[in-house]
């Protein structure tokens, strides 16, 4: 057995109306749309999806999210730019990880990361 893919699931009442805060913090592109879920995705890696969604598919709940960049001083900057409420402002880890946390449109809180160097 192998796990080919694991996506991440954030409630939305309305789906396409959040869609916009990930396409301009973190430049990810539309891949599915079926009006009660939304994909996001990357090209740069096809592992890398997010679902947004107003409910889990057939009446079943939705499952916060950590996102790892390859800049994430960058991500941090344009979320400062685009007015995000930064509730953990970017710091340097001990455990080997620079990281802030950036709440999204629907109050879902995103450890935005990446690995030091």
């Amino acid at each position: 057995m192998a796990v080919l893919r694991i996506v991440a699931n954030v409630a939305a009442t309305a789906p396409a109306e959040v869609q916009a805060f990930y396409i301009d913090l973190f430049g990810l592109e539309v891949l599915m749309d079926f009006g009660w879920i939304v994909t996001l995705g990357s090209e740069a890696s096809a592992t890398t999806q997010m679902s947004l969604m107003s409910e889990g598919g057939s009446g079943a709940p939705v499952p916060d999210l950590s996102i790892e960049v390859d800049d994430v001083d960058m991500v941090h900057d344009r979320a400062k730019q685009l007015g995000c409420e930064i509730i953990y402002d970017l710091t340097d880890e001990p455990w080997g990880v620079r990281r802030f946390f950036v709440a999204d449109p629907t109050g879902k809180i995103l450890n935005v990361l990446s690995h030091s160097s």
